[in-house]
C-alpha cells in the first residue's frame, strides 16, 4: 500500500479515542477505563480539548457510554476466555487499544485478537504503532477488508489465521446504526454462522422515543451531525425488535443489555454522578 492510500482513520474512531483518554483526564476516579494510548495513537493538534466535540460537561454521557460500551466488551472477552475461548474478532475497530492495555493478560489466556477495518486505517495503525514501539505481535493480526468492494470479513479473517472450527468472541459496537435493516440481517446471519459456543455482542440504536428525555437533546445533535457529515443513522431498533431480528437470524441463546443495566453496572455510587447517556443497547448472542 502506498502512502497515498495509507489514509487517517475517520472522525468518529478519532473522537471515540479522544474521549476514551478524556475519561482519565477529567473524570474522577474509579475509571470504567484506563486508555490513553489511544489519545497517542490519534495524535491530535494541539487545543484539540477545545474542540465543541470534547466539551467535559456537554459530552459527558457520551463519554461514558463509549468507555461502558469498550469496558462491557472487554469484560465479555475476559469471561469467555476462562471458559477457553482463545478468539477475538472486532470489527470496525478503530483506534482500539485492547491488545496494548491488556497484553499480558491476552497472552496469558493465549488469546488471539484479530483487528478487523478498512485497508486505508489498518495500514495508517500499523505504522503509528511501529512508530511508537508497540509494534504488531504474533497474536494480533491487523486485517484489512475492504467492505464497499464486497469484501468478506470472515474469509479475510481466515486468511489471517482464524480458526472458523473453534469458538470466537465476535464485536461489533457502533456499526449497526450504519446499515438498513436488511443489511443488519445480513450481518446477523453471518454470525449466526460461527462455531457453536461463539458469542457476538452488538450495539444498536434506540428510536428516540425509548430514550430518556434528559438524553433526548444530545442523540438529536449526535443524528444530525451524523446527516451533516454524509453519514447518517439509518437503522433505529426498540430491543425486543432487534431480538426478533437476531432469532430471524437464526439465533436462539440471546439477551438483551441496556444503557440502564450498563450504568448500574459501572457507574453506580459515583460521587461525581458520571453516567451514561441512554440510547445504545447492546444484543449479546451465543451459537
Amino acid at each position: 500500500m502506498t502512502d497515498a492510500e495509507m489514509t487517517e482513520p475517520d472522525s468518529t474512531a478519532v473522537r471515540v479515542a479522544l474521549w476514551r483518554a478524556m475519561h482519565v483526564l477529567v473524570d474522577a476516579p474509579p475509571y470504567v477505563l484506563q486508555d490513553e494510548i489511544g489519545l497517542r495513537l490519534a495524535d491530535p493538534p494541539d487545543g484539540w480539548r477545545d474542540r465543541p466535540d470534547m466539551d467535559p460537561v456537554f459530552t459527558a454521557g457520551f463519554r461514558a457510554s463509549i468507555v461502558a460500551r469498550a469496558r462491557f466488551i472487554e469484560d465479555l472477552v475476559a469471561a469467555q476466555a476462562e471458559r477457553g475461548v482463545t478468539q477475538y474478532v472486532l470489527l470496525g475497530a478503530g483506534l482500539d487499544t485492547f491488545a496494548q492495555r491488556r497484553a499480558d493478560a491476552v497472552l496469558a489466556a493465549g488469546l488471539r485478537v484479530f483487528e478487523v477495518d478498512q485497508p486505508g486505517t489498518q495500514a495508517w495503525k500499523r505504522r503509528r504503532l511501529a512508530d511508537l514501539g508497540y509494534g504488531i505481535p504474533d497474536w494480533l493480526r491487523l486485517v484489512p477488508v475492504d467492505f464497499e468492494a464486497g469484501a468478506s470479513w470472515q474469509a479475510e479473517i481466515a486468511a489471517a489465521g482464524f480458526d472458523a472450527a473453534r469458538p470466537a468472541v465476535v464485536a461489533s459496537t457502533g456499526v449497526s446504526m450504519y446499515l438498513t435493516r436488511e443489511a443488519n440481517l445480513a450481518t446477523l446471519r453471518e454470525f449466526a454462522t460461527l462455531t457453536p459456543g461463539s458469542t457476538v455482542a452488538m450495539t444498536f440504536l434506540l428510536p428516540l422515543e425509548l430514550l430518556d428525555e434528559r438524553d433526548r437533546q444530545g442523540w438529536i445533535i449526535a443524528e444530525n451531525g451524523a446527516r451533516s457529515s454524509g453519514t447518517p443513522f439509518l437503522s433505529f431498533f426498540a430491543p425486543l425488535e432487534f431480538l426478533d431480528l437476531a432469532r430471524s437470524a437464526g439465533f436462539t441463546a440471546i439477551r438483551h443489555v441496556s444503557g440502564v443495566d450498563l450504568n448500574e453496572r459501572y457507574f453506580a455510587g459515583r460521587p461525581d454522578g458520571l453516567r451514561m447517556s441512554t440510547g445504545e443497547d447492546f444484543l449479546v448472542a451465543t451459537t
